[in-house]
């Protein structure tokens, strides 16, 4: 019998320019604890696993009690590592919780889950309104989105652009890689070759939209930062420290 939302965290160690990122210390605990106490503290999930390619990670896991898969090292993406997890346990709706995202609040999930009220939705994302100092960096993805709340695009360029350069009616947002899908869209993702606008721009969800998937997008309050570098690592800790006073 399938359960009704399911959230996979994928955690892999091979990062090329943070090394076990997942694995490290963060305000006194590994990166990947903060993002299943957060994921756990969500109460619209109905279970919680993590999906992995490496020992150390599953140790990590056996050791804090969490449920975790093994995963094979060559899969592609984390919506790939997801589907791995599918074809063992039975879901309705599976949440793709990047494992580096230590900033994750169980209101990010909420958000998440928040489309598929409406049956049309296969897949889900998340936006936050994009600060200043984001609106034309590249490592910032930016989307836009249809008057419902429907994807139409996703950029590492700076979208909408502002060709009058008023500054009066552009609105910027950032796009949070959190995803849930449905899991007929889910089971459909892999068997999909990466698409022209995916492999240019180097993201995933393009993948999707250039698919005819029905992508929709809910805007959150509350920004997260991937950590992929050193300097991402501290910032991070500095930011956790003052949310949660340690």
């Amino acid at each position: 019998m399938a359960i009704g939302t399911l959230g996979v965290i994928p955690a892999r160690l091979a990062s090329t320019r943070l090394p076990r990122k997942v694995m490290r210390e963060i305000a006194g605990q590994p990166m990947l604890a903060w993002v299943y106490e957060a994921a756990k503290a969500c109460p619209q999930l109905d279970g919680l696993i993590v999906a992995t390619d490496s020992d150390l990670v599953a140790a990590l896991c056996a050791q804090h009690g969490w449920s975790c898969q093994m995963t094979s090292p060559d899969l592609a993406s984390g919506s790939d590592r997801v589907h791995a997890v599918a074809q063992t346990i039975d879901a309705e709706i599976y949440v793709n919780i990047q494992g580096d995202e230590p900033m994750l609040r169980p209101e990010h999930i909420g958000a998440l889950l928040a489309p598929f009220a409406h049956p049309h939705v296969e897949v889900s994302t998340l936006k936050v309104r994009c600060t200043p100092e984001n609106i034309e960096n590249p490592n910032a993805v930016k989307v836009v989105t249809a008057t419902d709340g429907r994807a139409l695009y996703f950029s590492r360029a700076t979208i909408p652009y502002d060709r009058d350069r008023t500054g009066e009616t552009a609105v910027y947002w950032k796009h949070i890689g959190l995803y849930a899908y449905r899991k007929a869209a889910l089971n459909r993702f892999p068997a999909l070759s990466p698409s022209m606008l995916e492999r240019t721009e180097r993201l995933e969800q393009l993948r999707f939209l250039e698919n005819g998937f029905s992508l929709y997008v809910e805007a959150t309050e509350f920004d997260t930062v991937g950590v992929d570098t050193e300097d991402d690592l501290l910032r991070v800790e500095a930011m956790l420290r003052d949310r949660n006073g340690v």
